[in-house]
């Protein structure tokens, strides 16, 4: 066989390799699209949801530092409202997951709301797996961020900065840690020295990527997760969560214990 024989079937080799591979990923991302539509509604829209994958995000080789706060199990929670609220709501979110940005938009006043209230704490949990399955590390960046605000006692009001400049999930604008800590100049006191490094420097990524892993082996199928005593109130599509039930419940529960 001659040498350009030879080089020809090893180029065609290669490329049916190459479109076995293709085929292959689409086929994963066809099968994460119809897992995470059948289980994840946000204000009666299972659109733009972010999927649960394995090894999605950071490389776990860091040091685990958790926020000023945290609490929980392995301190993966960050609390926000009274610790002495009679019902709690549990949020898993990613910062580049739309459904996410819909969920806190649509819900952002009444859990603020009912926080002021004393009725209501929220227990956040940072997850990164639209790195993992659409590549970039903006969710992992913005997660450390947002811990980052945490050590300063600013995570809420960062929080929802973050939600409200979310760029779409397919532009990965958050893995800019410049972009971060302009957004921080949106909240009053935060863009500190010391925030500023704790961004540049990836302070809380072991954290992070260690509260991936526990979000990805929890059982929960994709963001944003939402529990209100435990129980989960957002995946039924047939009777979605909306801001004015979940006034009522909360405030049912609080007169209950009153």
């Amino acid at each position: 066989m001659s040498e350009k024989n030879r080089e020809g079937k090893r180029s065609a080799r290669e490329r049916l390799q190459e479109e076995r591979e293709r085929d292959r990923v689409r086929e994963r991302r066809r099968r994460a699209l119809i897992v995470g539509v059948g289980g994840v509604a946000v204000l009666g829209i299972a659109a733009g949801v972010g999927f649960a994958v394995s090894q999605a995000g950071g490389d776990g080789d860091g040091p685990v530092v958790a926020p000023t706060g945290a609490n929980g199990e392995d301190s993966l929670a960050i609390p926000v409202g009274k610790a002495s609220a009679p019902s709690t709501l549990t949020v898993y979110e990613d910062f580049r997951c739309p459904a996410c940005g819909q969920f806190e938009n649509g819900f952002r006043d009444t859990i603020h709301e009912l926080q002021d209230k004393g009725q209501l704490k929220t227990e956040y949990h940072l997850a990164t797996i639209i790195d993992g399955n659409l590549g970039g590390s903006g969710s992992r960046n913005a997660a450390n961020a947002a811990a980052c605000a945490q050590d300063a006692g600013k995570f809420q009001a960062y929080h929802d900065v973050l939600y409200r400049n979310q760029p779409p999930e397919q532009d990965d604008a958050f893995a800019n840690k410049g972009r971060l800590i302009e957004l921080a100049g949106k909240v009053e006191g935060l863009a500190t020295a010391e925030f500023r490094k704790c961004v540049n420097e990836g302070s809380h990524d072991g954290w992070v990527d260690k509260s991936n892993s526990a979000f990805t082996s929890s059982g929960h199928r994709g963001t944003p997760t939402v529990l209100l005593n435990g129980k989960d109130v957002n995946s039924n599509q047939q009777d979605p969560l909306t801001p004015e039930k979940l006034k009522k419940t909360v405030e049912d529960t609080a007169q209950q214990q009153s």
